[in-house]
């Protein structure tokens, strides 16, 4: 994903694996619609997206006629829609709220306000990515040689501006020790495991088997997994984790086999102000997302089927053997790790 003058472009997720084309948004309202259909998905990719669509907001209202009221009005607007495109990741926030908060405190005229914006945008692009190599770094020591690793969702390059969390994890392991393999589940109902994940453990070289998400716990039981490697898209101040549907269900299955739980995340994802996973909105995504797998060409369910699609389940912080941040490996009880070693400061608040 870039920033570029007069638009942001991306890597469109939607259609990948089959082909690898640029979505280009020209408006901060098709940023926003590109979070909200997946376009662009995974925590701190998409707040490095609303942070970029900021930066394409003060851009084009600095140059539209108007004074300086007008501009920051407009810009205001515009970064309310980007914050509000998806509600349960915590980064896409974070990278917004600290946009605004930079042009709250800027007292240049719009050209050099929109020009701080986009820099800061590109700063944040930046860091995150190098917040993914550490953590790959840090989390290294918690793998064995040889390591048999499941993963869910995407977390890679992808969902993260360019390295990736569960799976820069997995690649910091594989440079180390090629021996290592992964184990994909397909990740329904949107098959991020089987569209994504697989595409980029190809594209890296990195060995790895493509399972359905029911055959988890066979998969478990028969020894071919040693470690459950997954990112987060919030993580509440007690330790409990909110990620794609399905994790909690694998952190279950983990622990019933002795698989040691590793959750990897940078610090923007981490947030203090939320005490527990009760208090983390799940956002609900369309029926048709579900009805819409298509099984030799005919629906893969009946039209009027009722349906919930809840896109995130929270996994409790018992079920976390570790939190792996670009700070180090915290350990339970995450109320003091997580915030002894990243004081709001670090965590961006």
């Amino acid at each position: 994903m870039r920033l570029v003058d007069g638009a942001v472009e991306m890597i469109d997720q939607t259609r990948l694996p089959a082909e690898e084309a640029t979505l280009r948004c020209e408006t901060p309202q098709e940023v926003v619609e590109a979070i909200r259909r997946l376009a662009i998905r995974g925590a701190p990719a998409i707040g490095i997206a609303g942070a970029m669509g900021v930066a394409l907001a003060a851009a084009r209202a600095a140059a539209a006629a108007g004074d300086e009221a007008a501009f920051r009005a407009r810009v205001a607007a515009d970064a309310a829609a980007l914050r509000a495109a998806r509600p349960t990741a915590v980064n896409l926030a974070w990278a917004v709220d600290a946009q605004t908060a930079l042009l709250d405190g800027h007292p240049g005229p719009p050209a050099a306000a929109a020009a701080a914006l986009a820099d800061a945008a590109r700063r944040i692009h930046d860091d995150e990515v190098e917040r993914c190599r550490r953590i790959g770094e840090h989390a290294r020591a918690l793998l064995t040689r040889g390591a048999r690793i499941m993963t869910h969702c995407n977390a890679g390059a992808l969902a993260t501006g360019g390295y990736g969390t569960a799976l820069g994890v997995v690649r910091a392991a594989h440079a180390a020790d090629p021996s290592v393999r992964v184990v994909v589940p397909e990740t329904r109902p949107l098959l991020q495991g089987s569209r994504l994940t697989a595409w980029e453990l190809g594209r890296e070289g990195i060995a790895h088997t493509l399972i359905t998400d029911s055959m988890a716990a066979a998969t478990m039981a028969a020894g071919a997994v040693s470690h459950l490697v997954v990112g987060a898209d919030r993580i509440a101040a007690n330790g409990d984790v909110a990620n794609k549907i399905g994790t909690y269900g694998l952190a279950l299955l983990a622990r019933e086999h002795g698989i040691p739980v590793i959750v990897a995340a940078p610090t923007t994802t981490v947030d203090p102000a939320t005490p527990t996973g009760a208090g983390i909105p799940i956002e609900e995504r369309a029926a048709d997302e579900v009805r819409g797998i298509a099984l030799h060409g005919r629906p893969a369910a009946p039209a009027d089927a009722r349906v919930a699609n809840p896109a995130f389940d929270v996994t409790p912080a018992r079920l976390v053997s570790a939190i792996v941040t670009e700070l180090g490996v915290h350990r339970p009880p995450y109320e003091r790790s997580l915030h002894a070693a990243a004081p709001r400061g670090a965590m961006g608040r």
